[in-house]
């Protein structure tokens, strides 16, 4: 059932049009056109995503992950299938069980492999490795098809093993990777977009032989919230031991392209999550820096709560549309989603605001949504019982 604002932002996307043809009281009896764009430009016939503005025409792990979750969200197999096993044999040498992804993919440009295309970076990724393990979770229940629900399994306790460190004063908590995160004996680099609270509550919910995972979630909550003292969320924080959060000193404290999804995550908690208030409310600043501009800002200093000169693009508004929705302004919702539909009209996304636009638009224009556990609610699965 829609919740109340959703249904308000049906009503006003009808009139002003602002989903250029996506109707959200029934979007899962139509098509999803970003979707079908997305597969149709950025997706590769053997099931790699490809970040065409990069010279190495990159694929990272997290972009197989999303991949992966919009397949399942549409309702579509085939393309989900293709996506795993190019992950599989490609970012996880073969056996998704046995590995983790690595995190990058490509065309190959220094030393004796110059030119020739493979892992860049074999170092993993845990915001993709969660997704992943989430989304096959996810896919085994509503295809009913046990091979998911096993491998998925599986990803979660190797990422809980492999990705996450008990911090003292804080608790077991996702580190960014294996390596490379634990830079000083007291010191751990964090990053707050990776702990997206739906996809850390269905594992804690799914996977309750192991209490590390409700461990995770209460460490992400205090993540998410306590790294933003101005309202604005940083793309990376440190965490000191006997000090707690601090500013991370090689990111400079900047939030800008990581740090847009803590908003967009934040807009898709359902409204019975517990804490779903305390995570919109801390947020407040930057839906009043939107309300006042007009659009969110590409960077935000997050200690002084000042601002750079140049407004965030296209996917930024996307994944700020559905955070101001959760907050009722849904007039400022409507016109982050024109804005970002328009600037899609002048130039065509690339990889990343594609896929902030399939998260943000499609989470309001009904093509999924979460519960208050995490469980991920697909249109197709309620509304259009003939296309399973």
């Amino acid at each position: 059932m829609a919740t109340p604002w959703l249904r308000r932002l049906g009503r006003w996307c009808l009139l002003a049009g602002a989903l250029a043809g996506a109707v959200p009281a029934a979007a899962a009896t139509c098509p999803w056109p970003d979707w079908e764009a997305f597969r149709r430009t950025t997706i590769s016939q053997d099931g790699r995503v490809i970040d065409a503005s990069t010279p190495q025409q990159v694929t990272v792990s997290e972009g197989q992950a999303y991949g992966l979750f919009f397949a399942l969200a549409a309702n579509d197999r085939a393309t989900f299938d293709r996506l795993l096993a190019w992950t599989e044999n490609n970012l996880a040498q073969g056996d998704l069980a046995a590995h983790l992804p690595a995190w990058i993919w490509g065309r190959r440009s220094e030393g004796g492999q110059a030119g020739t295309w493979g892992v860049i970076d074999a170092n993993p990724a845990s915001d993709a490795d969660l997704w992943i393990a989430y989304t096959l979770l996810e896919a085994g229940r509503l295809w009913n098809e046990r091979r998911y629900t096993a491998l998925g399994t599986l990803v979660a306790r190797r990422v809980l093993r492999e990705e996450t460190a008990v911090l003292p004063g804080l608790g077991r908590t996702l580190l960014p990777g294996p390596v490379g995160f634990h830079p000083e004996p007291d010191l751990w680099r964090l990053n707050p977009s990776y702990v997206p609270l739906p996809v850390m509550r269905r594992l804690a919910a799914v996977l309750t032989e192991d209490s590390g995972w409700k461990a995770l979630v209460d460490s992400s909550a205090r993540l998410i919230v306590d790294t933003a003292p101005q309202g604005f969320s940083p793309d990376w924080a440190g965490y000191r031991k006997g000090r707690g959060f601090v500013a991370d000193t090689q990111s400079r404290a900047d939030g800008s392209y990581n740090a847009i999804r803590v908003y967009l995550w934040a807009g898709m908690m359902a409204p019975r999550d517990p804490l779903r208030t305390t995570v919109l409310q801390a947020f407040r600043p930057m839906a009043d820096y939107v309300a006042t501009r007009g659009h969110p800002p590409e960077h935000v200093d997050t200690q002084t709560g000042t601002f750079g000169p140049n407004a965030g693009n296209g996917g930024f508004s996307a994944a700020l549309a559905p955070y101001l929705a959760a907050l009722g302004q849904d007039a400022a919702a409507a016109a982050q989603v024109s804005r970002a539909r328009t600037l899609a009209a002048q130039a065509p996304f690339g990889y990343y605001s594609q896929v902030l636009a399939l998260f943000g638009l499609g989470h309001l224009a009904g093509h999924f949504r979460f519960e208050a556990d995490g469980t991920l609610v697909p249109a197709w699965e309620s509304t259009c019982p003939a296309t399973r």
